[in-house]
């Protein structure tokens, strides 16, 4: 992609300086070619060193100014302008037109007459602005929703809304001649599925006129009608790119029409919020699937559609992870694409959100919260109020940038969160940066400060934040500054994206809803396993997405390489989280890293399932010839996983047969808490004995998941110490569901299941790991219950020289880029109690302290140990909580 030159002010040309080749971000936007690299701008004097401790106002935030339930007016806006540059530090907006009684009417004459007003101030101010696409939101209807309540894209293109995917279905035995209308929608498929054998027959040829007649063979059957129908939501098809442009069209283009001048200078991008998959019930779909399915993949998707709701055998997982693989293909090539190509035509770049990112089952929400930034410029998350902890994901956005080469990662921050105190901004702007986003847009500014709907109102005319916000912007300036640039990411570990499992064990109508994913997938720990890593061990990571594992990543000695032009990183360690299914080319690639010597961790359980048609053997051979035994030795070895836990009081030692130990939820959580026992296949029982702590439970279920289905075993008001018994049942899980408590958090010492007096889990949860070892150095571990010490002593064994090492105790968050030959490392205290230590850096530099509290500058206090490869640098530092400072080093050293 190519943006204009002359994006930001001192990045001009015609200065009399010396130029350097480079390519750099900035106001959102390409900069290449000849541009100022960070040697000649200090050569030159207009030096990093002067411009960290004056940030210029293009590195200043931009926040979203809400117009808001109010009359707009041209004095209004100038006035408004000029206090949040003055005042706060503002560099600029993205306004967000919102709620009924906005005025003057969305996309009216009127409208863009006072937007041009805008547009006008701002360059005078020397400030820019982002183009939000929509009248309040999600994109993609114009103003339906928290808007004035126009449906105004329904309206004009009545049949590029959403759609969604239904399905009927008969029970019908045979042998019988049987015949039906097909429902009205658009027909995808016909299926008939044997209930018992799960044999299927495509039906949807012999459909004609609307109706289906078959000869029914012998069994029972159930016949599945697949119809795509539209849905009635407002919002523009969000897998169809011709509706996609359309909206476009509607929006984005009007703009262009009448402020061409300013675009690519004073308008540098554009931010679409929360579109999403939940909608239409989680079931969107679009009439162009089969076709566009068979184009990519050369055969028939209509024969496995059956897989979207059901098991249907072995397939089933190959099945979902083609159908729901493609349908993020669709989402990831329609909405978010047409608009960054749109952008990329007209000199600016796209940002933008999904909606739910904190959902661990993404496949009916952004379908894969990775593949969905594809084809994004810029990455986005939405850190908001409520239990919503975007904090946990922000690795997932960042690592989505790292992989498809952006440079930057956005993150729309504080909305709804209140009236917060400045000690929780800088917090979570301290998280934000050291997890790779380095665009934060604050929430918001508010036209009219009496009608704010979500707090904080983040300008001069909060009591509360007015005597601190140029302060704040400052801050962040340096931060911005130093990371928004095109420097690439340096990480030794690299985490599989578990795509492939989440698609494989998800299906539509789920109990949860769409809004929560639909599906639980009870082995998914790659969350809790980045935390882990970040907040507990101290090491920094990156997510691979499988398809940028196949197509971008190659085994180089003991090493995977990450290929890309800019940011190319080179993986010491592959850890793979718990997959039940897995690409087999994946998995073959990490199996050739481990025979070259790589260094191999699995946690959870091992991988039993190809996500492609025909590979499940081989995914079990080379997980054999990698953890010889393992295998065998899981399946005997019930699994129990829960909702949550008390730090210490993980859910395995509610099946450890030890009384005095115990289960524990998380503190605070209260009711809506579950412990699940994977029993390793198809078994059937019909008991279940449980021994409470604390007796607070006062309602409960007990169900078995049956193979497609959670069904109540037994239920009740109280728990204690209590054996339920009940007609023997055939499940692979089982699951104490806690609905209410009395007080705190619920407590479980003990959870059997048994046949008759036969126990199928008592004593059997300690968690498994085995080491295993190659000629070659290779090395592959399993960790099926993995804590923060297993985790580090595993990681300690398995790499001398890491880039970054703490002492024991002192653990920083921080990030690691390389930038011109600089390394530049941020380092944030975010515990309680101050940190005081030497921190250990890979490789010799010289090393400075840049503060980004005060932009001051000193020579840190270092000692080197060692020489060529194996040498480090320690470096000193203090850091009280909340307080952070930029590591700066230059001279060569090992590549990292």
């Amino acid at each position: 992609m190519a943006y204009p030159l002359g994006l930001a002010g001192y990045w001009q040309r015609g200065r009399g300086m010396r130029w350097k080749s480079w390519k750099r971000w900035t106001r959102w936007g390409w900069v290449t070619g000849v541009v100022l690299g960070w040697g000649s701008l200090q050569a030159e004097g207009l030096d990093v060193r002067s411009q960290f401790l004056e940030p210029p106002l293009e590195y200043a935030t931009r926040p979203l100014w809400f117009w808001n339930n109010t009359a707009v007016t041209e004095s209004g806006i100038v006035a408004q302008m000029e206090q949040a540059r003055d005042l706060c530090g503002y560099g600029g907006f993205g306004i967000l037109p919102f709620g009924e009684g906005f005025r003057p009417e969305y996309l009216s004459e009127e409208y863009f007459r006072l937007y041009g007003v805008a547009l006008e101030k701002a360059r005078s101010l020397g400030m820019v602005m982002c183009i939000y696409d929509e009248y309040g939101f999600p994109s993609g209807s114009a103003g339906a929703i928290n808007g004035d309540g126009v449906r105004r894209f329904a309206d004009r293109h009545p049949g590029q809304t959403i759609k969604r995917l239904d399905m009927h279905a008969q029970e019908v035995s045979g042998p019988a001649v049987w015949s039906s209308d097909i429902p009205s929608g658009e027909l995808m498929a016909v299926v008939a599925m044997e209930t018992g054998t799960l044999q299927r027959i495509d039906l949807t040829e012999r459909v004609a006129s609307g109706r289906l007649e078959w000869r029914v063979p012998v069994g029972n059957w159930r016949v599945m009608v697949f119809v795509c129908v539209v849905d009635g939501d407002p919002n523009v098809d969000y897998l169809d790119p011709v509706a996609v442009g359309l909206f476009v069209e509607m929006t984005h283009q009007q703009y262009y029409d009448r402020f061409k001048e300013y675009f690519g200078s004073t308008i540098t991008g554009t931010f679409h919020d929360e579109p999403t998959m939940y909608r239409a019930q989680g079931r969107i779909w679009t009439g162009s699937f089969n076709r566009k399915f068979e184009a990519k993949h050369g055969f028939d998707p209509r024969p496995y559609y059956p897989a979207l709701w059901h098991d249907i055998g072995p397939e089933t997982a190959a099945a979902r992870n083609y159908l729901f693989g493609f349908r993020t293909e669709l989402y990831a090539t329609g909405f978010p694409k047409v608009i960054q190509d749109w952008a990329e035509r007209h000199g600016i770049a796209a940002t933008g959100h999904q909606d739910q990112e904190e959902v661990v089952n993404p496949v009916s929400v952004s379908g894969d919260l990775m593949k969905c930034f594809q084809h994004q410029a810029i990455p986005g998350v939405d850190k908001i109020g409520g239990p919503r902890p975007a904090e946990r994901f922000y690795k997932v956005i960042s690592s989505a940038a790292y992989n498809w080469d952006k440079p930057l990662v956005m993150s729309e921050t504080y909305g709804a969160m209140g009236d917060i105190a400045w000690e929780t901004i800088y917090g979570v702007a301290m998280e934000q940066y050291t997890k790779g986003v380095n665009l934060l847009i604050p929430h918001a500014v508010w036209y009219d400060p009496d009608a704010v709907t979500f707090k904080p109102e983040l300008s001069w005319r909060h009591e509360g934040y007015a005597g601190g916000l140029r302060g704040f912007n400052r801050y962040m300036s340096r931060l911005n500054l130093l990371l928004q640039n095109s420097g690439r990411h340096v990480a030794d570990i690299a985490v599989l994206y578990p795509i492939a499992t989440l698609q494989a064990g998800h299906f539509l109508d789920g109990p949860l809803g769409p809004y929560q994913g639909g599906v639980e997938i009870p082995e998914a720990d790659y969350v809790e396993l980045g935390e882990l890593l970040t907040t507990r061990v101290g090491r920094d990571f990156t997510y691979l997405h499988p398809e940028v594992l196949d197509g971008a990543c190659r085994v180089e000695g003991e090493c995977l390489y990450l290929a890309n032009a800019n940011n190319h990183e080179r993986y010491r360690v592959m850890i793979l989280p718990a997959h039940k299914a897995i690409r087999w080319s994946n998995l073959s690639k990490i199996q050739t890293f481990f025979d070259a010597g790589g260094k191999v961790i699995v946690t959870g359980c091992l991988p039993q399932q190809s996500a492609e048609f025909g590979h499940d053997s081989d995914v079990i051979r080379a997980v054999d010839a990698m953890f010889p035994g393992v295998r065998s030795s899981l399946a005997r070895n019930p699994r129990v996983t829960g909702s949550s836990a008390w730090p210490g009081y993980e859910p395995g030692l509610a099946m450890d047969g030890d009384l005095t130990t115990r289960w524990n939820a998380a503190d605070g959580t209260s009711g809506d808490q579950w412990l699940e026992i994977d029993l390793g296949g198809m078994r059937i029982f019909d008991t279940v004995s449980v021994t409470e702590v604390f007796d607070r439970v006062t309602s409960f279920s007990l169900q078995v998941h049956d193979g497609a289905d959670w069904v109540d075993c037994a239920t009740g008001t109280e728990l204690g110490v209590r054996t339920l018994r009940f007609e023997p049942v055939r499940g692979e899980r089982v699951r104490l569901l806690i609905h209410t408590i009395k007080a705190d958090s619920v407590s479980i010492a003990e959870l059997s299941v048994l046949h008759g007096d036969r126990c199928l889990t008592g004593g059997a949860s300690r968690a498994m790991e085995a080491e295993f070892g190659n000629a070659r150095g290779g090395l592959a571990v399993f960790l099926e219950r993995p804590t923060a010490a297993s985790l580090r002593e595993c990681l300690d064994r398995m790499v001398d020289v890491y880039d970054v090492a703490f002492e024991p105790g002192q653990t920083l968050r921080y990030i690691h880029k390389v930038w011109d030959g600089r390394d530049i490392y941020l380092f944030a205290n975010l515990e309680e109690s101050r940190i005081a230590g030497w921190v250990t850096l890979r490789g010799r530099r010289q090393w400075e302290l840049w503060d980004p509290h005060t932009g001051g500058i000193s020579e840190a206090k270092q000692a080197v140990d060692g020489e060529g490869a194996g040498s480090e640098t320690r470096v000193w530092l203090e850091l009280d909580p909340l307080e952070s400072i930029f590591v700066v080093g230059s001279g060569r050293g090992p590549e990292a």
